[in-house]
């Protein structure tokens, strides 16, 4: 990133930047509601990999996070051309989940385009069910981002 951290992102320990690209919009003019989710994975993704958590389905390791939900509040309307700053960081941490926060930010009109929330679930895919969040990962979360609620 080139450019200073706005303030509306400080708490965010992992920020991705893209572009609203043409394809991003609707027959109404702005960024359809389904691309945020995709930037919301997006960041989410690069806040795991931090983490360097490998595990799931294709992983080294059968235990890893599965999306449990997810929700959107837009805020404004975004138009291509632009540039996004998407940020994630973790809110809560429970027995077997763990929520984020996600937001975006308009570099073209210098405001919060979008906020979310996200519930992850550690998943154990080869039994099929919920796993406790490993003390590793919450040790992880910590030395990234600081202390958590229910770490």
């Amino acid at each position: 990133m080139n450019q200073q951290r706005p303030t509306a992102l400080e708490a965010f320990p992992v920020l991705i930047e893209l572009p609203v690209q043409w394809g991003d919009q609707d027959s109404f003019g702005h960024v359809n509601n389904t691309v945020y989710f995709r930037w919301f994975e997006s960041a989410r993704i690069a806040y795991l990999e931090q983490l360097n958590l490998r595990g799931g389905p294709r992983g080294p390791d059968p235990i890893g996070p599965i999306l449990a939900s997810i929700k959107c509040d837009f805020r404004r309307q975004l138009t291509y051309p632009d540039r996004v700053l998407v940020g994630a960081r973790v809110t809560r941490i429970g027995r077997s989940s763990i929520g984020m926060a996600h937001l975006v930010w308009s570099r073209g009109l210098e405001a919060v385009a979008a906020e979310g929330d996200s519930t992850l679930v550690v998943f154990d895919y080869q039994a099929g069910r919920p796993h406790p969040v490993p003390v590793e990962l919450r040790q992880a979360i910590a030395a990234l981002q600081g202390a958590v609620e229910g770490a």
